[in-house]
C-alpha cells in the first residue's frame, strides 16, 4: 500500500498531479482545489491511497490526513467509487460532510456530480456513527456553503462573461479561498472582487 507520497511535482492538470519521488513519476488524482494550491517544481507532500482493480492500479492523494479517511469511509458505501467519493472531497469539507451525516441530512451529497439519490441517501446512512463533527464545525452558520461550492458559481458566472474556465478558476480560488463563511453566502459580492482582480488583464483582449 502507498499511504503517502513526498517529492517534487513535475506536472500538473486539473485533477492530476504527476510527483517525482526518487526518479519515478506516480500520476495522483487530486481535487481541482488541491491541484491550483501547487506549481511545477514544488516539493509537496500527499496522503493517498492505492486503489487496485483488474485494469488499473490509481493512485489518489490529499492534503490533510483527514481528507483521507473520509475518502476511504466514502469508497466503502455501496455505490461510491473512488472518482465519486473524490468529487464529494472537492465539492465539501471534511466538517461539512460529517455535518451532513450527523444531520442526517443527504441534500449536500445530491449536488455532487456523479451521486445520485439513491447513494446520497446510502452515504449518511452507512456513515451514521463513524464521522466526527469538530466543534468549529457545529458552531459554524447554518448552510454555510463549501468553498469549493462557490468557487464553481463564480466560474460559471465569469465563463458567462467571456473568461476562459482556467482563467476565472485560477482568479475565484484565491478571492473565495480569503472569504468567510458569511462572505461565501454572497456569491454577487465575491464576483466583483474576482472581476477586479481581472479587470486590468480583461482589457487587453477587449482593446484587441
Amino acid at each position: 500500500m502507498i499511504s503517502s507520497l513526498r517529492g517534487r511535482v513535475l506536472h500538473l492538470e486539473p485533477d492530476v498531479v504527476i510527483v517525482d519521488v526518487g526518479g519515478v513519476g506516480f500520476s495522483v488524482a487530486v481535487t481541482p482545489q488541491l491541484s491550483r494550491t501547487f506549481h511545477v517544481g514544488d516539493d509537496i507532500v500527499l496522503h493517498t491511497n492505492l486503489v487496485v482493480r483488474e485494469d488499473a492500479l490509481s493512485l489518489f492523494g490529499f492534503a490533510e490526513r483527514d481528507q483521507l479517511l473520509v475518502f476511504l469511509q466514502l469508497i466503502s458505501v455501496s455505490g461510491v467509487g473512488p472518482k465519486s467519493a473524490l468529487g464529494v472531497l472537492a465539492t465539501l469539507t471534511v466538517d461539512q460532510i460529517a455535518q451532513a451525516v450527523a444531520d442526517d441530512d443527504d441534500a449536500p451529497f445530491r449536488r455532487v456530480s456523479g451521486i445520485g439519490p439513491k447513494t446520497a441517501k446510502l452515504i449518511v446512512v452507512q456513515l451514521a456513527g463513524k464521522l466526527q463533527v469538530t466543534t468549529a464545525a457545529a458552531g459554524a452558520a447554518p448552510g454555510a456553503p463549501a468553498a469549493a461550492a462557490v468557487v464553481g458559481q463564480v466560474v460559471a458566472a465569469l465563463v458567462g462573461l467571456g473568461w476562459s474556465e482556467r482563467v476565472a478558476a485560477e482568479a475565484a480560488a484565491p478571492v473565495v479561498d480569503a472569504a468567510t463563511d458569511a462572505q461565501r453566502g454572497d456569491v454577487s459580492a465575491l464576483l466583483r472582487l474576482t472581476l477586479a482582480t481581472l479587470g486590468p488583464a480583461r482589457k487587453e483582449p477587449a482593446g484587441g
